[in-house]
């Protein structure tokens, strides 16, 4: 069974969408099998984008994701990785069709409401940064 790390971004939180975006991931059937709020430290934020150092971009997505609590979740599934990026969307939210969480909820890049893993590399990167072996549930 596939595993994957899920983010809902301070945005997401500050708006009350935790719960939307939850019930979307439970109705396709995918399991949480760990979650937790919790609001990332500058030195946190900066292994979790430690690929984008040094890109122009970098300061603000660290600034962003430390501005207010998270919700940081596992998901277990077959396929769940590429299965909720389809349901995330595009990243940039004007290109989000409807029906998409970025589609249905963010208004910005910036601003896009939701992280996902975009491999199974990254995704057991992501979920050891984020949650240690007995965090985790079985069943």
């Amino acid at each position: 069974m596939e595993r994957t790390f899920a983010m809902i971004k301070p945005e997401g939180v500050a708006r009350g969408l935790v719960g939307a975006i939850i019930q979307r991931i439970e109705r396709k059937g995918y399991r949480i099998v760990a979650l937790k709020m919790l609001r990332l430290t500058p030195e946190m934020a900066a292994r979790h984008y430690a690929e984008h150092q040094g890109k122009p971009f970098y300061g603000a997505l660290v600034d962003h994701i430390t501005s207010g609590p998270v919700v940081a979740m596992v998901l277990e599934g077959p396929g769940v990785i590429a299965g909720l990026r389809r349901m995330m969307g595009p990243t940039n939210p004007q290109d989000a069709p409807p029906g998409t969480i970025r589609g249905d909820f963010a208004l910005e890049v910036g601003q896009n409401v939701i992280h996902g893993s975009d491999s199974p590399a990254s995704a057991e990167r992501e979920i050891a940064l984020f949650f240690s072996p007995a965090e985790l549930t079985d069943k």
